[in-house]
């Protein structure tokens, strides 16, 4: 039994009640008292043998407000809530963290990280150069560490990955997002970037801190366009391809598949030791990340790439 602590809960992020629930199965009764109406909703829609994993549960809950912890224990079927963090080391063999707010993981992670436990990072795994690399240094040191965003994981995108070949040639990608680029253009960038593969030249991003456009210049010759717009919570995952020989659009609609799948390829790394996709992919996104806020705060300016070191 591989024994999972789920970790942390920020506002307007409730993947400890869905994430948990997915792997555990749940109380639809207590499942209601979920802050986040949408989660109970999507949750009902799945048949109960869509629930769980075999041979893994997770068995502790901490939030950053502990009075959220008996809730979430109870509508996710959580044995063990804990007082702190640090509380479940020795008690589980992997943990999750499940907030979003990149510049806080490097501290969230730093007590498993030290302690040897395995960990997977909501999306994204930071948002600035100095957490950046502090996580190559964890992995280059051992540490495993896997993050990722649930686009990665989209069926809707499946296919248009390896290559789309019935596309030709891809010349342009659009994507769209709400929320802000810190903490949502990671959904964006993970899905064209599972079609398009690593090679990302440049960042220009012309918005505001809540109007994201962001040109990305890619080595293979398309360009990519994200609109990260705060309240478009009507365009979430619109993708639009265009290429030499065709053109689609698509949106992403099964939001259950894409979080089940995402948690089920860490528990395989877990298994197998194997990553499911390099880190140097979650390396080169956080850099995109990272270029679009640099050059929002610098005017607009097209900032490369090559710009965001990892020594020093």
């Amino acid at each position: 039994m591989i024994r999972l602590g789920m970790v942390g809960m920020v506002e307007g992020n409730g993947h400890p009640y869905s994430w948990s629930a997915i792997i555990n199965g749940y109380n639809a009764e207590a499942m209601e008292g979920c802050p986040y109406p949408v989660i109970p909703r999507y949750l009902e829609r799945e048949p109960e043998h869509n629930f769980g994993m075999p041979g893994v549960k997770v068995t502790h809950i901490w939030t950053d407000r502990l009075e959220d912890a008996p809730r979430v224990a109870e509508a996710s079927l959580i044995p063990n809530v804990a007082d702190r963090p640090e509380d479940i080391i020795g008690a589980v063999d992997a943990v999750i963290i499940a907030t979003d707010k990149g510049e806080e993981h490097a501290d969230r992670c730093r007590p498993f990280i030290e302690a040897g436990i395995p960990v997977f990072i909501d999306k994204p795994l930071t948002d600035n150069e100095d957490d950046l690399k502090t996580f190559c240094r964890w992995v280059d040191g051992g540490a495993r560490i896997m993050s990722s965003s649930s686009m990665r994981y989209c069926k809707e995108y499946m296919p248009y990955r390896a290559g789309a070949s019935s596309l030709g040639s891809i010349r342009y990608a659009g994507i769209t997002t709400p929320k802000s680029w810190e903490r949502y253009g990671i959904h964006a960038l993970e899905g064209a970037y599972t079609i398009l593969g690593p090679g990302v030249i440049s960042v220009r991003n012309t918005g505001m801190e809540k109007r994201n456009i962001v040109h990305i210049k890619h080595s293979c010759g398309a360009d990519i366009v994200v609109a990260a717009i705060y309240d478009m919570s009507g365009s979430f995952g619109d993708l639009t391809l265009g290429g030499t020989a065709a053109s689609v659009q698509v949106t992403m609609q099964d939001t259950f598949y894409s979080f089940k799948a995402q948690l089920e390829a860490f528990v395989q790394y877990l298994r197998t030791g194997t990553r499911p996709y390099p880190f140097s992919e979650t390396v080169e996104l956080m850099k995109i990340i990272i270029a679009g806020i640099r050059s929002r705060n610098d005017g607009g300016r097209e900032v490369l790439l090559s710009e965001i070191a990892l020594e020093g």
